[in-house]
């Protein structure tokens, strides 16, 4: 699954310019008003209604003409073909960036010389854009018109002789360039951290792709209404851009995030109500930029913009949360059940591999060798308890302690056979069953174990292992302690992370999210792991 969040994009810019192109023909057509927010002045000074699109711009333009030069009024020449024209050229600038440039970027981010060339692009690009709308204003003149239906013509500043200076609008198009190029570098590191997030990366995928699609829909609204003058009171936009992005936060960060979190506890906690306040209150802030005319953030619109999420949209949420949940958290249910597919696939692999096998047999040939059959017998008794043990108790979701402590003791006692004749090496198990009642994912301790095995014993070194387990009621208390020793240069797996470490955390999270703790690191000349599990 992938991130469509560039996908929504670029269909969102596409739609945005073919819908301003079919308004600026419907226009020519006269079968669309055109928004003459310069000539209602000019009218209401002479007492005269508002005219056709064709005839209000004819009247600028015979206005004007006499103070510039004598032509003769075109609408395709000096509206239609130029309008056109700069929506194409901002179009054209667009994909160049997206489907050339970032891409670039993105697949060689760490070569120095891509910067370069990446600048050189940005600059061509603003002065094509600036040189092109310099054109597009000779053809319209948008000046005899106070810019009136030319609003992208309005972003490279107010220029009553185009052509005259070939650098005009060159600065606004490189502040364009520079804020859409900050906008995307946001939007690839969201996209690689999204996509990289680790077991739940599908899951947040998914939010990701929805919330994209909605705030494309949320874009679309305005400017349709816009272009077909559906609305024209500047305050029900105003009142638009303050409360909708709140809503669609709040939807999203309720759906996805608070109500799951606590759709399980007794009641309404505490920790509850002060997450839903706080984060209403938060996504209500930004947006009452957009409330007042005279820009700045309005107390009082603020206020109201998060007493209407708090009491009126976040009841909706629940009630919407409600009809969904059991999809949520099916989406959610299937998203754990593929990780720890994938993490006990993982897991199965770094257990069943050369490495291990190797040591084993190993184990078994020096105990034949030096006393027979009997600890041949018991280690290959040992090492078929632990394979039975890992093709069937390991195919639970849970077991009982007392056949993780079994598989534990298995493994020690196996890997004692292969380091009892030296007197330098030290192996204290202080492993307490009396209370250990409760259960526990399989396989989780054992990487811990093995890592001690495979990092702190040397047959030339003095060397320790102390394994400690204690249970209760609440909690399993697992520590494992090793000595350190140095990785020879011929160590294949020299550098290398600890089996399945990176394996038991993401289980740790998907299995007890906020009720395990796991330290681990060097403490002076050995190496300290210590996890606690709370258990139900």
């Amino acid at each position: 699954m992938k991130v469509k969040i560039r996908k929504y994009e670029q269909l969102l810019f596409a739609l945005l310019a073919l819908m301003a192109i079919i308004n600026y023909i419907l226009q020519r057509l006269h079968l669309a008003a055109v928004y003459v927010t310069g000539f209602e002045q000019y009218n209401a000074l002479h007492n005269k209604p508002l005219s056709t699109p064709k005839n209000t711009t004819k009247l600028a333009f015979e206005k004007y003409k006499s103070l510039h030069h004598s032509v003769s009024f075109n609408y395709s020449a000096h509206m239609l073909l130029p309008r056109i024209g700069v929506v194409l050229l901002f179009m054209a600038v667009y994909c160049w960036l997206n489907f050339f440039t970032i891409p670039q970027l993105r697949r060689s981010y760490r070569s120095f010389f891509i910067y370069p060339w990446v600048l050189f692009q940005i600059l061509v690009l603003g002065y094509l854009l600036a040189i092109g709308v310099n054109v597009a204003t000779w053809y319209a003149h948008p000046a005899w018109n106070n810019y009136g239906e030319f609003q992208l013509f309005a972003f490279f500043g107010y220029n009553e002789t185009p052509l005259t200076d070939l650098w005009a609008g060159f600065n606004s198009a490189l502040i364009f360039l520079t804020a859409y190029g900050a906008y995307a570098a946001i939007r690839e590191f969201v996209i690689y951290r999204i996509e990289n997030s680790g077991p739940k990366s599908n899951y947040r995928i998914l939010i990701a792709n929805q919330m994209a699609a909605s705030f494309c829909i949320f874009l679309l609204l305005p400017a349709l209404a816009s272009y077909v003058l559906i609305i024209r009171d500047e305050s029900i936009y105003r009142a638009y851009f303050v409360f909708i992005p709140s809503v669609i936060f709040i939807y999203f960060s309720n759906t996805y995030w608070l109500f799951p979190r606590f759709a399980g506890a007794p009641g309404i906690s505490f920790q509850f109500i002060w997450r839903l306040a706080v984060s209403t209150f938060g996504y209500a802030f930004p947006f009452a930029l957009f409330g007042g005319k005279a820009g700045g953030v309005m107390p009082n619109i603020w206020l109201i913009n998060w007493i209407v999420q708090l009491a009126i949209v976040t009841p909706i949420t629940w009630m919407l949360y409600l009809q969904r949940k059991d999809k949520i958290r099916e989406l959610r249910g299937a998203e754990i059940a593929l990780t720890k597919s994938k993490a006990d696939l993982q897991f199965l692999r770094s257990q069943i591999n050369p490495h291990f096998l190797f040591n084993a047999l190993n184990t078994l040939y020096g105990a034949a060798l030096m006393e027979g059959s009997k600890h041949t017998a018991e280690g290959i008794q040992k090492l078929g308890d632990m394979m039975r043990f890992m093709l069937h108790e390991n195919t639970l979701d849970f077991i009982g302690m007392d056949k993780e402590i079994e598989y534990l003791k298995n493994y020690i006692s196996l890997q004692k056979l292969r380091t009892q004749t030296s007197a330098d090496i030290v192996i204290q198990d202080d492993i307490a069953e009396k209370d250990c009642n409760n259960r526990i994912a399989p396989m989780l301790l054992i990487p811990f174990v093995e890592n001690a095995f495979k990092h702190g014993v040397s047959l030339t070194e003095k060397s320790w292992i102390k394994i400690k387990l204690d249970c209760n009621d609440q909690n399993i208390n697992f520590e494992v302690r090793n000595s350190i020793h140095p990785s020879g240069n011929n160590d294949p797996e020299r550098g290398q992370p600890g089996i399945g470490l990176q394996n038991v955390k993401e289980r740790l999270v998907l299995l007890y999210p906020d009720r395990h703790q796991l330290v681990y690191g060097a403490q002076g000349n050995e190496f300290v792991a210590s996890l606690t599990v709370q258990v139900d």
